[in-house]
């Protein structure tokens, strides 16, 4: 909005912007706090042209391989998940031969999802129940009524090869089981464009776009609380903070959870007259923080070390929302990349375990120090021997804190699931359909989590404002 002349000012509840992907120091050690892989980086491109930049004049993205790799604990596997296809195909046909060539089928298939859902309508609004009909023939073709499992079984027989190119949707907060297979477009995203690492990690990449925007005369203001929004007549006339300002504006752009927004920030008229059906929401997320005082060579970038269970884990974190006796987990560890992150001769890890929200009954004050000492003890036993004995500096947030720290609804790591009935015009839309200048971006709204969601979020707003096509950027 700057960049088309619009003054903007923009509130940050936090001390550093970022949110989810703001930066923690600990000890020797420096963490990201969440999301670590880069996916499409033409839209962080993007964000540099617009003020007539180059992003390669601040930020140096380093393209990974493997993509991931899997420890399968049950079968004592390894997988690779190879930047080339060929070099996939290789690992594949460990497992399966056959399995090579579904390989290719599928990512043929994710690219016809990726020409429609992210080519043609990651960008648009959906905020008319029209937008969404007109789109039901391509979405029918494309067998989207499908689980992202379904149709990875419908190329892949080997067990472990199927969970392996099954979990995509995790990493926006979704149920593989559940999950519509539209999101299998995110396979083809990677294959299309890679998967990157921000050197000085992502804390390095939302302080260069923080610096972006005070080169431009965006006003930031930090350690804001938005109170009230204030709204007359159908608009949103001003912002109330903790402290009692008053800011007014022409537009209002949220950018948290829509659901915060609603139930706390506006009065009860506006949220009865903007009534919605309550929506599921993703699972919740413990993650733990730790350095140690010797390097792992073979622990990849990202590594994701799949329990004994699986299909059941699932069920047990989204439906019946209880803390079962095993878990999955995704690895990061920067210093295969970029040393910075600890000092010589150690590591920096931080360690995702999806679990339930906060509709599950997990007393997290009890659970948050257990579930870290189960963690280090499969891993101490597995890909990480003697860990107990050089781990450091380890600290963790839960649901709790992604309640507290991000106002997240039910501590949600992704706001609310991506279910087929939980997508475009069924998410929460990115404009208020009473309050004409309130727009919402981010995870929960249309096209979904993850980075490249997250940016085209925005890309939808804009067109909403301006009345203009932005474009996927393809």
């Amino acid at each position: 909005m700057r960049a088309l002349g619009h003054d903007v000012i923009l509130l940050e509840r936090l001390d550093q912007l970022g949110g989810r992907a703001r930066t923690f120091k600990k000890g020797k050690y420096t963490h990201d706090a969440g999301p670590t892989v880069i996916t499409a980086p033409f839209l962080f491109n993007e964000l540099f042209e617009l003020f007539n930049e180059k992003l390669e004049d601040h930020i140096e993205f380093v393209h990974l391989d493997p993509y991931y790799r899997f420890y399968f604990s049950e079968e004592d596997e390894i997988f690779d998940y190879r930047s080339s296809i060929e070099d996939t195909q290789k690992e594949i046909k460990r497992f399966n031969e056959d399995d090579a060539e579904g390989y290719k089928n599928l990512l043929n298939e994710s690219r016809e999802i990726y020409d429609v859902g992210f080519k043609k309508l990651v960008h648009r609004p959906f905020h008319t129940i029209f937008s969404m009909i007109s789109q039901i023939p391509a979405l029918l073709r494309l067998k989207c009524y499908r689980t992202v499992w379904q149709m990875v079984c419908s190329h892949i027989t080997h067990p472990v090869v199927r969970k392996a190119f099954s979990i995509h949707p995790l990493l926006i907060g979704g149920n593989p089981f559940t999950t519509t297979s539209i999101y299998a477009l995110i396979h083809y995203l990677e294959r299309k464009w890679g998967v990157f690492f921000c050197m000085g990690g992502t804390g390095k990449l939302v302080k260069e776009l923080e610096k972006l925007m005070l080169r431009n005369k965006i006003v930031i203001k930090k350690n804001c609380d938005v109170k009230k929004i204030n709204t007359q007549n159908n608009r949103v006339i001003s912002i109330e903070l903790d402290s009692g300002e008053i800011i007014e504006g022409d537009n209002c752009i949220f950018a948290g959870d829509p659901e915060t927004c609603y139930r706390e920030l506006l009065d009860q008229r506006s949220f009865f007259k903007s009534l919605l059906p309550e929506k599921k929401y993703s699972m919740g997320l413990y993650v733990l923080y730790f350095g140690t005082k010797k390097t792992y060579k073979d622990i990849a970038h990202h590594t994701i070390w799949m329990g004994e269970k699986y299909k059941s884990l699932l069920n047990d974190i989204f439906e019946k929302k209880v803390l079962g006796d095993d878990f999955s987990l995704y690895l990061h560890r920067p210093t295969a990349t970029d040393k910075s992150f600890a000092p010589l001769g150690c590591d920096s890890f931080y360690v995702l375990c999806p679990v339930p929200n906060l509709k599950g009954n997990v007393d997290w004050n009890i659970s948050g120090k257990e579930l870290g000492n189960k963690i280090i003890n499969a891993l101490d036993s597995t890909i990480l021997p003697n860990l107990k004995s050089n781990i450091e500096d380890v600290f963790w947030m839960t649901p709790k804190d992604f309640l507290s720290d991000y106002r997240s609804t039910y501590g949600a790591g992704f706001s609310i699931e991506p279910k087929l009935t939980q997508s475009a015009w069924f998410r929460h839309h990115n404009q208020h359909k009473n309050i004409e200048n309130l727009y919402f971006a981010g995870a929960g709204t249309h096209p979904g989590a993850g980075l490249p969601g997250v940016i085209s979020s925005a890309k939808v707003v804009q067109e909403l404002i301006t009345g203009s096509e932005v474009g996927s950027g393809e």
